[in-house]
């Protein structure tokens, strides 16, 4: 079974630059005006293409989003090696990106969370916690 997380954005471009470029995910396909929708395919080389692979998606509309994200509304990332999360980390911080307190105690502990520009939270785990 593949998996695929979609939502909905305003903000399509910066939403693209914060999980490629701060993240390091790929852009992995795109699509224009299907049925009134913009989008982005982003995650891991080859993910749409493999059996287990993984991948999220952002559209746009003219529609905006109703979105209310709180501190629990996350996506989790966890880096396989210390060099991946402190480069994630580094290009967090060259961009001005704040990281914010989590409800979960066990993340404030053993990651970094960050808001994407939707106000959601991400949270990149250190790889060298003990992973639950």
């Amino acid at each position: 079974m593949k998996f695929r997380s979609a939502r909905h954005t305003q903000v399509l471009k910066p939403i693209i630059d914060f999980y490629v470029k701060i993240i390091g995910l790929e852009v992995l396909g795109t699509f224009e005006n299907h049925q009134g929708f913009d989008g982005v395919f982003i995650g891991l080389p080859n993910a749409l293409n493999s059996p287990l692979g993984w991948h999220l998606e952002f559209t746009v509309s003219w529609e905006p989003p109703l979105h209310r994200p709180d501190e629990d509304d996350l996506l989790v990332f966890y880096p396989e090696s210390i060099e991946e999360f402190e480069a994630i980390i580094a290009r967090a911080k060259f961009a001005n990106i704040k990281p914010f307190r989590t409800k979960n105690p066990y993340w404030r502990r053993n990651a970094v969370a960050m808001l994407d520009p939707d106000g959601f939270g991400v949270v990149i785990v250190d790889p060298l916690a003990k992973n639950i």
